[in-house]
C-alpha cells in the first residue's frame, strides 16, 4: 500500500498560519484552499493548516501533541535556529535543553499548537 503522512495542525486563519509555518520552514505551499492549506514536507509527508474546525482556538487550550521540526546539524545549529525563531517573535515555551534525544526547544505558533525542534534521528 503506498500512503503518505499528513499531519494537520487545526488554527483559526489558515492563511495567517501558513504564512507563519512557510516564513519558519522556508517553503511554499503545495495545496490551498481558503480554509486548508498543505505544505509538502518530503516524499510521503505533508503538514496541513485546517481553519474553521474549531471555535476560537487560544493558546490556554491544552495541547496532547506538537509538530516536531527534525533538523541536521549538531546543538550549535540547534541555537542557531532558536535564535533565528527568537529574533522572528516567534513565542518560544521551553529554551533550548539538553533531552533524552539531543538538545530541543519548544515553541508555539500564533494558536498556540506546539512546535518542537530537535535533532534528526
Amino acid at each position: 500500500m503506498t500512503a503518505s503522512v499528513v499531519t494537520i495542525v487545526y488554527v483559526n486563519d489558515a492563511p495567517a498560519a501558513a504564512r507563519f509555518y512557510g516564513d519558519l520552514l522556508g517553503i511554499s505551499p503545495s495545496f490551498e484552499t481558503p480554509g486548508y492549506i498543505a505544505f509538502g514536507l518530503g516524499p510521503g509527508a505533508d503538514l496541513a493548516l485546517w481553519a474553521d474546525q474549531f471555535e476560537s482556538l487560544t493558546p490556554d487550550v491544552p495541547r496532547t501533541s506538537e509538530v516536531c521540526l527534525a533538523i541536521d546539524g549538531g546543538p550549535e545549529e540547534l541555537d542557531a535556529v532558536f535564535q533565528q525563531w527568537r529574533s522572528k517573535g516567534v513565542t518560544i515555551l521551553h529554551e533550548p535543553h539538553d533531552a533524552g534525544f539531543g538538545r530541543t526547544f519548544l515553541a508555539a505558533d500564533p494558536d498556540g499548537n506546539r512546535v518542537r525542534v530537535a535533532p534528526q534521528d
